[in-house]
């Protein structure tokens, strides 16, 4: 079994060196595992750190010539370790490059993993989880947009759009014959459409609390509000019909 770590990087210099301590220490040094950067065109160093940071471990970054965001940073990540995996209880683990995503609750949800989900999500809205040091604005954007698209896809699961989650390979390769491609959107509503392809096709999925602190990250997030909320209510008014 193996663990592919799977990060979009987009001008995250100031993240790589605590990015890298925690994700050495995060699981055992036993454990086999990969990590998979996609760098979005970043104008910074944030290569270069990484290439210092992870020497001696087993490394892999995808360099794009567009920008294309983050739905478009995962799907590459997705295809590239689909190729690599050679075993059908290997996993990817997604997660924001900036340290947002709490690797505290990492072990448990990979024992969560081993027992037959193919989709475990860390959730700031499962009981337990929450929000610290974030604006207002930013939770009350999430809530309402959370709520509104469960509403209209009749979505049981409780938090939609994050980034950290743990895929099964061998589920990924069921959405990749299913739909030709895992991930179509560009933006940040690609979380939201990766994870109804997952409920079409009666994925096992289930949530781990989690408290989302953003004073962790060192900058400003990437993702633009205005820019995103207008994704998200293209992809209602659509009303995309995954089936």
């Amino acid at each position: 079994m193996k663990f592919f770590f799977l990060i979009p990087v987009y001008n995250e210099a100031d993240n790589i060196e605590l990015l890298s301590n925690n994700l050495k220490n995060c699981i055992e040094s036993k454990q086999e595992r990969c990590y998979i950067f996609v760098d979005d065109c970043s104008s910074d160093n944030s290569i270069e750190l990484i290439k210092q940071y992870f020497e001696g471990y087993d490394y892999h970054i995808i360099t794009k010539q567009v920008n294309g965001g983050p739905g478009d940073s995962f799907n590459k990540g997705f295809e590239y370790i689909i190729q690599q995996s050679s075993s059908a209880e290997d996993i990817v683990i997604t997660l924001e490059a900036d340290n947002t995503s709490d690797l505290n609750i990492l072990k448990d949800m990979t024992e969560i993993s081993k027992l037959g989900y193919d989709l475990v999500l860390a959730s700031v809205y499962a009981q337990g989880g929450g929000f610290e040091k974030t604006s207002t604005f930013r939770k009350l954007f999430s809530t309402l947009a959370n709520l509104v698209i469960r509403f209209i896809f009749n979505i049981k699961i409780l938090t939609l759009s994050s980034f950290y989650r743990i895929y099964k390979v061998s589920f990924l390769k069921k959405i990749k014959e299913k739909y030709n491609i895992i991930i179509e959107e560009r933006g940040f509503i690609s979380m939201v459409e990766i994870l109804i392809k997952s409920i079409c096709l009666n994925a096992k999925i289930i949530e781990v609390p989690m408290v989302l602190c953003s004073d962790k990250r060192v900058g400003k997030s990437k993702m633009k509000v205005f820019k995103t909320m207008i994704s998200y209510l293209k992809f209602l008014l659509k009303k995309k019909q995954i089936k």
